[in-house]
């Protein structure tokens, strides 16, 4: 049997964005912990630490999002028109917004590690986001691609009986663990604004590296708007110059069904 070349990227995007959400839906699980205590949240912190930072979570979980970003700038240059409907926009709209904010997840935690030893915990963050006023921001993090991935999943499910079945607990679940990681992520932060009047001081490690992360983060989301935009353009040119070469062609096509024209009749 010849598996065609579509049914395979359209696997792989699945199968990609599956890993990404799983990865999503374990973080506000965590987040949602807070609810119960700061300590069981750290202690969920430290096996997803564990999970994601091995080599298969590693490989798992960056190779997904590079496979879906590739699909993604292929799926904007291939894209003959922007007509779609409102939840597709959504969809597009959470998609594309994610990488922003993860990038800056990412640079903070993952690589401040990598390079600097600064080793996250909860306290440490929140510590962090305090410090800086941008706890707004952690709890919008996740929320996009959130979004994008349940309504990437559910535009593949859709088709089926039981995912219609089905619907009602899955938007259930759909509205309610964000919610409850937010209420997870703001207990936690009265916890620790409470343990003291004044703030424990941020990490040193982190103070000292600051400014290199932040030149980083900046670097990479420079990059990420060039290759969005970089992309979009190439596909709308490529657009015009097909709908060119469509014209040129009818036009060939008209002029040929016309036939000889009278003067050549005359001449015969």
């Amino acid at each position: 049997m010849r598996i065609s070349v579509q049914f395979v990227l359209r696997r792989l995007q699945l199968a990609s964005g599956l890993v990404m959400l799983t990865y999503l839906f374990l973080h506000l699980v965590n987040h949602a912990l807070g609810i119960v205590s700061l300590d069981l949240a750290g202690r969920g912190l430290v096996l997803a630490l564990r999970l994601w930072r091995s080599t298969p979570g590693t490989i798992a979980l960056y190779g997904a999002a590079s496979v879906h970003f590739v699909l993604a700038l292929r799926t904007i240059y291939g894209r003959r028109h922007w007509a779609l409907p409102p939840a597709e926009w959504i969809r597009l709209w959470a998609g594309l917004s994610l990488p922003l904010l993860l990038i800056r997840h990412a640079v903070t935690t993952r690589l401040a590690a990598s390079l600097y030893g600064f080793e996250p915990n909860y306290e440490r963050v929140i510590v962090v986001l305090l410090s800086s006023g941008t706890q707004g921001l952690q709890l919008a993090l996740l929320a996009p691609g959130w979004i994008h991935g349940c309504l990437g999943l559910w535009f593949r499910l859709r088709h089926h009986a039981w995912a219609r079945r089905m619907r009602l607990a899955l938007l259930t679940l759909f509205v309610l663990l964000p919610l409850l990681s937010a209420a997870g992520f703001i207990h936690m932060m009265r916890v620790v604004e409470g343990k003291s009047r004044v703030l424990p001081p941020v990490d040193a490690a982190l103070v000292v590296h600051q400014a290199a992360l932040n030149g980083v983060r900046h670097d990479l989301v420079t990059l990420y708007l060039a290759l969005i935009a970089s992309t979009l353009i190439l596909g709308q040119l490529r657009n015009a110059l097909a709908r060119r070469r469509l014209r040129r062609y009818s036009a060939n096509g008209y002029l040929l069904a016309r036939g000889p024209s009278r003067e050549q009749d005359g001449q015969e």
